[in-house]
C-alpha cells in the first residue's frame, strides 16, 4: 500500500495526565490551540496568564515573575505605538492594553496574582516555545514579550544560540523539582523574515531542548511537517494549522498522555 505521508511514531510517554491536576500552559499561540481543547476536556488549567509568549526567555522572565508575585508598578507601564492610544508593558501581550495605566495596572496584577497562586499549586507545565528570536531593547538590553507596536529603532532583533537555549530551560526544570515539564514547538511557522530564519530558529530550539532534563518532548512540530505537510491542513494564511489539523494534534497528545 503506497504511503501518503510520513508517520511521527511516538513512543511510551513519560508523563501522563489527569483531570485531577493543576496545568500551566505557557508559550506560542499553538499553546492557546491545546489550552483551549484541554479545558473542554475537563482538565484544570491555566493558559498564557501574561498573553502570548513566543521566545524561552520571556517564558522564563514570567515564571520567574510568578514564582515570586512581583507586582507590576507604574513605570512599567508603556504607552502602544502607532497611535494605539493604550497602555500595556513589555511583559505582555496587546489584549491586556488598556486605554489607562490604573486601569492596566488593575487588571495586569490580578491575572498576576490569580497566575500566581495556580502556578504555585501546579504539578504539571506545558510549555510550547515559538521561536529562538528575540526582541531587546536598545536603551537597556532587555528582552521584551512583545513590541506593542513601538519604532523599530528602539529595539534590537536577534537570535539566541542553543547554549542560550539550553541555559534557559534547563535553568526552568531545575528550579522547579515538584513540577512534571512537557515541552512542544509550536508548528507555526515565523515567516516575517523569511523561511531559511524561521527553519535555523526552529533548530535552535530542537537543539535547545535536550538539555532540559526531567521532562518531556511532544512531536507536534513533527506531525504538522511531516504527518500534515499537505497544504489543506494549514488555514488561509497557509502559516497556521487548520481547526482541523489542531484537532487531530490533540487527539494525538491526548491518546499520549492519558493514563
Amino acid at each position: 500500500m503506497t504511503k501518503s505521508s510520513t508517520a511521527v511514531e511516538i513512543r511510551k510517554f513519560p508523563i501522563k495526565l489527569s483531570t485531577t491536576d493543576k496545568i500551566m500552559i505557557l508559550g506560542s499561540c499553538f499553546a492557546k490551540e491545546m489550552g483551549s481543547r484541554m479545558s473542554a476536556a475537563g482538565f484544570k488549567l491555566l493558559t498564557n496568564p501574561f498573553g502570548t509568549l513566543y521566545n524561552p526567555i520571556s517564558i522564563a522572565n514570567s515564571i520567574a515573575r510568578m514564582d515570586h508575585c512581583v507586582r507590576f508598578r507604574p513605570e512599567e507601564c508603556v504607552e502602544m505605538g502607532a497611535g494605539a492610544g493604550k497602555i500595556c508593558s513589555w511583559w505582555h501581550h496587546t489584549s491586556f492594553a488598556r486605554v489607562d495605566a490604573e486601569d492596566f495596572l488593575s487588571n495586569a496584577n490580578r491575572a498576576l496574582e490569580e497566575a500566581s497562586a495556580f502556578w504555585k499549586e501546579s504539578n504539571k507545565v506545558i510549555i510550547t516555545l515559538g521561536t529562538a528570536m528575540v526582541w531587546k531593547l536598545v536603551s537597556n538590553g532587555e528582552v521584551v514579550s512583545n513590541c506593542l507596536k513601538r519604532p523599530a529603532r528602539e529595539f534590537s532583533h536577534e537570535m539566541l544560540s542553543v547554549d542560550q537555549v539550553s541555559a534557559v530551560l534547563r535553568r526552568i526544570v531545575d528550579s522547579h523539582p515538584e513540577k512534571e515539564f512537557i515541552f512542544t514547538i509550536s508548528p507555526i511557522r515565523h515567516m516575517g523574515e523569511g523561511a531559511h530564519l524561521n527553519t535555523l530558529s526552529k533548530a535552535t530550539l530542537h537543539l535547545g531542548l535536550p538539555s532540559a532534563m526531567n521532562s518531556a518532548y511532544f512531536p507536534a512540530y513533527e506531525i504538522m511537517l511531516d504527518e500534515l505537510r499537505d497544504y489543506r491542513w494549514f488555514a488561509a494564511d497557509l502559516v497556521h494549522p487548520s481547526e482541523e489539523a489542531a484537532d487531530l494534534i490533540w487527539e494525538r497528545f491526548r491518546l499520549a498522555t492519558e493514563e
